[in-house]
């Protein structure tokens, strides 16, 4: 069977459900929304959508701590109306993932709630979490010093049905997110379900949360520095992340999403958040029997400097590419500030340094080769939101967000985008376009082309008819690597000339090497 690898050079928009579209007048996204806002996102030119988690969620996480599953929470809909997004999105042609939660679930997740409704000597139930006796004489002690991704110890301790201080439970994240035991075969057994569940109502695959999480050590001993995790917000204690047992689950993965290509020639995507210390473990979760890709999230953290972009660049095309998977590029997501506060944007502003180089930062990303996940409003040129009160993030208070915009959130707006052909859409939407049309992008290799410093340039394809993406790093201007009038650019770019925080694109012969 032949079968069409589109994962290879996709790019996927991520759909953040709860503030993507409003269909009800409630304040809330929901899936009707995203489903009325199909046509739109066909029009921008993504190859599919990954939706943030809308399953049963007492939300104390934005949905990351699921209660159920294989469920849809009420407000954003029912599985009647994720059925009818499904099947308007194939109309469209544009694929559909999901985010699934593997490495933990909510304090309301039934199986959690049947473990702290057990006795500790009848640990069946207990047995698919992490559950432990503390330390010390009376056991208030946590069983190990692990302190979690958000600070303060990962151990809670539960009260007991008679009323006393019991057992504890591991949570490397929020304490009402308590972590699965995958030691424990029903826990996997459990997740073949879910996967199967939406498999056979038509997802395309699945982006999976905490990819490199999973599997603990199994003597779950003292670390030798308890608080990385909390102090790098970034899961770096090797005994809580990247165990070797995790890849035999993406290997089983693996083996069911072929399974259904297999029925139908259509092939189903698994996509990981793997963070992990190098680009070479990184490279291990995308072997050809496991993951197909991993997101690739160095340019998340690499800072506005050429050298920089180049290394990180370099070294995903080294260590990646060689797998037989593709780079997955990533600017911006759900856990990092966005690119034009990143790169030295003011907040409460709409334009200036840094929406010129988040302009840049994306005609360079939609160059490479490999595979581009766009973050939802990434193509309005959203700023990030620092001034917002810590209660707009409590599921009580969520629906006066909308209230609470500023004044300068107008500009930002979809209708304004859409009419002014300078904006953040049509530079990502015309890049999109020539992606999709010129046989030089997609997947394959660059070579890096010589440049004056502050300056990053690379061709894709073959002698003669070079695509040729460059970017000037720095504020002057400098001349072009090529001659001629470039085919987009993320600013005014006279010929000859690249101005300084711009990127551009042409096609020509005059490259070199």
């Amino acid at each position: 069977m032949d079968i069409h690898h589109w994962w290879r050079d996709a790019v996927i928009y991520q759909v953040y459900v709860r503030s993507f579209l409003d269909s009800t007048g409630d304040g809330i996204g929901d899936l009707a929304g995203v489903r009325a806002g199909l046509p739109y996102l066909k029009k921008l030119g993504v190859d599919g959508i990954w939706l943030s988690p809308f399953y049963p969620s007492p939300q104390h996480d934005h949905g990351y701590d699921v209660a159920d599953y294989r469920g849809v929470d009420p407000v954003f809909g029912d599985l009647a109306e994720f059925d009818r997004l499904v099947a308007s999105a194939r109309r469209l042609g544009v694929r559909v993932l999901l985010d699934i939660v593997p490495n933990h679930c909510s304090i309301e997740h039934p199986w959690f709630r049947e473990a702290l409704a057990s006795r500790p000597d009848s640990p069946a139930a207990r047995a698919r979490f992490h559950f432990a006796d503390g330390r010390g004489p009376d056991g208030s002690e946590p069983p190990n010093n692990w302190h979690a991704m958000f600070g303060g110890p990962a151990w809670t301790r539960v009260t007991e049905a008679d009323g006393r201080p019991g057992q504890w439970y591991l949570h490397m994240f929020t304490p009402e997110q308590p972590d699965w035991n995958w030691r424990n075969p029903e826990v996997a057994a459990e997740f073949d379900r879910t996967l199967r569940f939406w498999l056979d109502r038509g997802v395309d695959g699945f982006r999976i949360d905490v990819a490199a999480g999973l599997f603990k050590h199994p003597g779950l001993p003292d670390s030798p520095d308890p608080e990385a995790d909390a102090r790098t917000r970034d899961s770096v204690n090797p005994l809580a992340w990247n165990q070797p047992e995790v890849h035999d689950v993406w290997r089983h993965w693996r083996a069911v999403c072929e399974e259904y290509t297999e029925r139908d020639g259509r092939e189903r995507l698994l996509v990981g958040e793997v963070s992990v210390p190098t680009a070479r473990e990184h490279a291990l979760y995308v072997r050809p029997d496991e993951l197909h890709q991993a997101f690739f999230f160095d340019l998340l953290s690499a800072p506005w400097n050429a050298d920089a972009f180049r290394k990180v660049i370099a070294e995903a095309m080294q260590d990646i590419a060689g797998t037989g998977s593709t780079v997955t590029w990533v600017l911006n997501n759900h856990d990092q500030v966005r690119t034009v506060t990143r790169y030295g944007e003011p907040a409460t502003e709409g334009s200036g340094l840094g929406a010129a180089r988040a302009r840049a930062a994306a005609l360079m990303m939609l160059a490479l080769p490999g595979a581009a996940y766009i973050y939802q409003g990434e193509e309005l040129g959203l700023p990030e939101v620092v001034d917002l009160p810590d209660d707009v993030l409590t599921l009580s208070l969520i629906r006066d967000v909308y209230k609470r915009q500023p004044e300068w959130f107008a500009e930002h707006s979809t209708d304004r985008a859409l009419a002014d052909t300078r904006s953040f859409w049509h530079l990502y939407r015309d890049g999109l376009q020539l992606r999709a049309a010129l046989p030089q992008l997609g997947e394959g290799a660059l070579r890096w082309l010589d440049t004056p410093p502050g300056v990053l340039a690379f061709a894709r394809g073959g002698e003669g008819d070079d695509f040729v993406c460059a970017v000037n790093f720095g504020t002057a201007p400098t001349p072009a690597p090529v001659t001629g009038t470039p085919l987009l650019s993320s600013g005014p770019c006279p010929t000859g000339v690249l101005p300084g925080s711009t990127a551009a694109w042409w096609i020509g012969d005059g490259a070199t090497p």
